[in-house]
């Protein structure tokens, strides 16, 4: 197949739209660079949108001495909360004491280091707590501490990052597969397959960046033909989705015998989320699922806290993401370092790596990238990052934009009212724009998405099939059924794509 050429030269070609990739996208056109980011399936479609959806500084660290992560990761958790206050929300953690837990005064110290090695405004400060006889826990157990974090739409966050990289001139290309490179023109041609036209095009970009995720490690050494940088550990975490076992609005951190913790979060109201395991993973990165040793594993210690006894046939669904870990020589993936590394190359040109890291401080990350490449671009802007709002994100209170969404359309009804301000933030208001009953929003696919929210997603968030609208822009695929379902994709089927997913 002819490849397609452009005498276009890019600053920056991005390898895959998970959250690093994504955050990396925004940063850089931020700072006025010509940048593209394409990514072989979805956005967020691999470990981004199957984690623990959590932003957090990481508590456990502290047990490993890992201080300089966690006070980076509690910066950045501020940070992240005020620059889309829609999707990511402060949430107490509980921590029920039990014969096998850490002693109290190890709690307690790591407790008080947590809430002071950097500066809090939305999160409160960790307390010890006591527990009744009409509490969710076993009768045993009588007490804990509670500290806070936050929960976030881990998919909807690299989504956002996407849209603020468009905003700032990025360009975002979805099934679109980096299948080859080569030096040309004092940069590198980037051989490119767009897997729904079945085309292949060619872009020419000054710096190359590696952000695969999983991947990184085997794709830096498929395209430079050199042994990789690093090797990763893939440690592989799974999660079972049940029916929610308490109604209260904490979550909880369970500790096993074995040292390890497993969170319970609640879950889009009427769910809770139980995880996460910690596997070296070996297998197929495209073909990860949950084990029944995992299974058993994540329901006993759920059963030994908790009165309502979890059994197998109680799952709702499960899901598992491979992450990237850096090879330390850790005798335990428990104890691995969830930092990152970048390795930059030059020779014969730029290839910038990266390698490990998380969800909340895929931002900082994007920075650190963005420093490492300066000497390339002497001219781009400063960093922007830490004070702007993501798409979205640009309100002060949560409880204001849902009576002013009310106001306007009191049609909505509760439910579908606080699902779109979760999901869009102040960009529902584009999605609603003209509308002045239900009946304007269209036909009803099912669990209130109507076509009009479809086909804004299409247009606006790259969407392409059903998949990517009940699992990654929204988590609706829990309350369809199959023909709901078929009938979701029958109406995307008729829609027409252009290049980078959005909609003729």
């Amino acid at each position: 197949m002819q490849a397609k050429q452009t005498d276009q030269i890019h600053d920056l070609l991005i390898i895959g739209g998970g959250i690093n990739g994504a955050g990396i996208a925004a940063d850089a056109a931020g700072r006025g660079l010509d940048v593209v980011l394409c990514e072989k399936n979805d956005l967020a479609s691999a470990t981004s949108s199957w984690s623990s959806k959590l932003i957090h500084g990481g508590l456990r660290y502290l047990e490993f001495f890992q201080f300089s992560l966690v006070r980076k990761s509690l910066r950045e958790r501020e940070i992240l909360t005020q620059s889309a206050p829609h999707l990511i929300k402060p949430i107490p953690f509980q921590i029920p004491m039990t014969s096998h837990s850490r002693s109290a005064l190890k709690l307690r110290a790591g407790l008080f280091i947590y809430d002071h090695l950097a500066r809090r405004k939305a999160f409160s400060q960790s307390r010890r707590v006591r527990y009744g006889d009409d509490g969710p826990l076993n009768a045993s157990i009588r007490q804990g501490f509670e500290y806070w974090d936050a929960q976030v739409d881990d998919s909807r966050l690299v989504v956002a990052n996407a849209l603020q990289a468009r905003v700032k001139g990025a360009q975002i290309l979805t099934r679109t597969e980096c299948v080859g490179i080569r030096p040309d023109r004092g940069g590198w041609k980037v051989v490119l397959q767009d897997r729904s036209a079945n085309r292949v095009v060619e872009k020419q970009c000054r710096v190359l960046v590696n952000a695969s995720g999983p991947w990184v490690s085997a794709l830096e050494g498929k395209l430079t033909q050199r042994p990789p940088t690093h090797e990763l550990r893939l440690v592989k975490g799974s999660h079972l989705v049940v029916p929610r076992l308490y109604e209260h609005n904490q979550a909880f951190l369970l500790q096993h015998q074995d040292g390890r913790i497993v969170f319970v979060i609640p879950y889009l109201d009427r769910y809770s989320l139980v995880g996460t395991t910690e596997e070296e993973f070996t297998g197929d990165l495209d073909a990860v699922g949950i084990s029944k040793a995992e299974v058993d594993y994540l329901i006993s210690l759920t059963n030994s806290y908790f009165r309502k006894n979890l059994q197998s046939s109680d799952i709702v669904s499960t899901f598992s993401g491979v992450r990237p870990l850096i090879d330390d020589s850790s005798d335990s993936a428990t104890k691995a370092s969830r930092d990152y590394a970048l390795e930059l190359i030059d020779d014969p040109m730029p290839l910038l790596s990266v390698y490990g890291g998380k969800v909340t401080t895929y931002r900082i990350l994007a920075e650190h990238v963005m420093a490492e490449l300066g000497r390339f671009f002497p001219r781009m802007g400063a960093p922007w990052t830490a004070t702007a709002a993501l798409p979205g994100g640009d309100f002060e209170s949560s409880e204001t934009l849902l009576q002013e969404l009310t106001s306007q359309y009191d049609w909505l009804g509760t439910d579908l009212s606080g699902r779109l301000l979760d999901s869009y933030g102040t960009r529902c208001f584009e999605l609603l724009r003209g509308a002045t009953n239900i009946g304007d929003l269209g036909v009803n696919l099912g669990a209130d998405l109507y076509q009009r929210e479809v086909d804004f997603l299409c247009r606006q968030e790259w969407a392409r099939c059903a998949e990517d609208i009940l699992w990654r822009r929204s988590k609706l695929g829990y309350l369809f059924d199959d023909q709901q379902k078929n009938l979701l994709e029958s109406y995307i089927r008729e829609l027409k794509f252009d290049e980078g997913s959005a909609i003729d």
